[in-house]
């Protein structure tokens, strides 16, 4: 199955098996489980699409752990004032893997 789902404000296309990097989850436990699945498509190829989401569609993934994006640099200057700052940003991001998708 492969399934189209909304985490922390962005789409991601996934599948059962599937391990990728997401946006920092504020979550304990180890199981996660996503309810705005916007788009699921079966094995025999039917395609389901949600008005804005699937109705009783869910994806529960597993908490690998956490990481740190590359760095970002973050550089600003004023020409001719003697104006000049560099700023890194390192973004937090959690590994999840797809269990299961549900229609």
């Amino acid at each position: 199955m492969i399934a189209i789902v909304e985490i922390g404000g962005h789409q991601y296309k996934v599948q059962n098996g599937q391990t990728l990097f997401v946006d920092r989850q504020n979550i304990q436990g180890e199981k996660l489980a996503f309810e705005k699945v916007l788009l699921v498509q079966d094995a025999t190829g039917a395609v389901k699409v949600g008005t804005p989401v699937v109705a009783g569609a869910k994806v529960e993934a597993t908490l690998l752990g956490e990481a740190k994006a590359d760095k970002l640099i973050v550089f600003k200057k004023k020409r001719r004032k003697g104006y000049q700052k560099e700023t890194g940003h390192r973004q937090k991001l959690s590994r999840i893997r797809i269990d299961a998708i549900t229609a």
